[in-house]
């Protein structure tokens, strides 16, 4: 299975959006809310934790044919809260960011091809191959940078 398309779409993010975040203004970053309360610090911050959380299970899946692994959605905004990447250095965020997603892309091209059926369970019950969860993970990532973009051009 060639994942590409998903390496390929993290680098085009990490390209087109690294220097943009970069660049926004300290109000911007801070004081604007999506409709969960976050913040474009906490939105990537919540970024970095579903890297995380990506990593873990992708690679553990490859030596697991069954994943008994937390499922933490339901506690994205205790992730975000106890991080407390609301008052982190930004710089540091957004280059966490960038470099863990490039992990990610390394992580996908080694991925062991004869591993891809293997599943983990979410905490609603829903089974996801790894395969699957690979296939999500850029539009996990596309999700939120366009909640990101939704605050940057808002009228305030």
């Amino acid at each position: 299975m060639d994942f590409s398309n998903v390496t390929n779409g993290i680098l085009r993010y990490i390209d087109t959006w690294e220097n943009k975040l970069l660049n926004l203004p300290v109000e911007t970053i801070t004081n604007r809310r999506n409709k969960q309360n976050r913040t474009i610090k906490q939105i990537l911050g919540h970024l970095i934790d579903s890297a995380a959380n990506n990593h873990q299970r992708m690679i553990r899946l490859q030596y697991n044919k069954q994943l008994d692994f937390p499922d933490y959605q339901q506690d994205n905004d205790l992730w975000i809260a106890l991080q407390d990447y609301q008052h982190a250095d930004w710089n540091v965020i957004v280059q966490l960011w960038k470099f863990y997603n490039l992990h990610m892309i390394q992580v996908i091209k080694s991925v062991d091809q004869t591993k891809l059926e293997n599943t983990w369970q979410t905490f609603e019950h829903t089974t996801v191959t790894l395969q699957e969860m690979i296939e999500g993970y850029l539009g996990h990532i596309d999700l939120h940078l366009n909640e990101i973009q939704e605050l940057i051009d808002k009228q305030v």
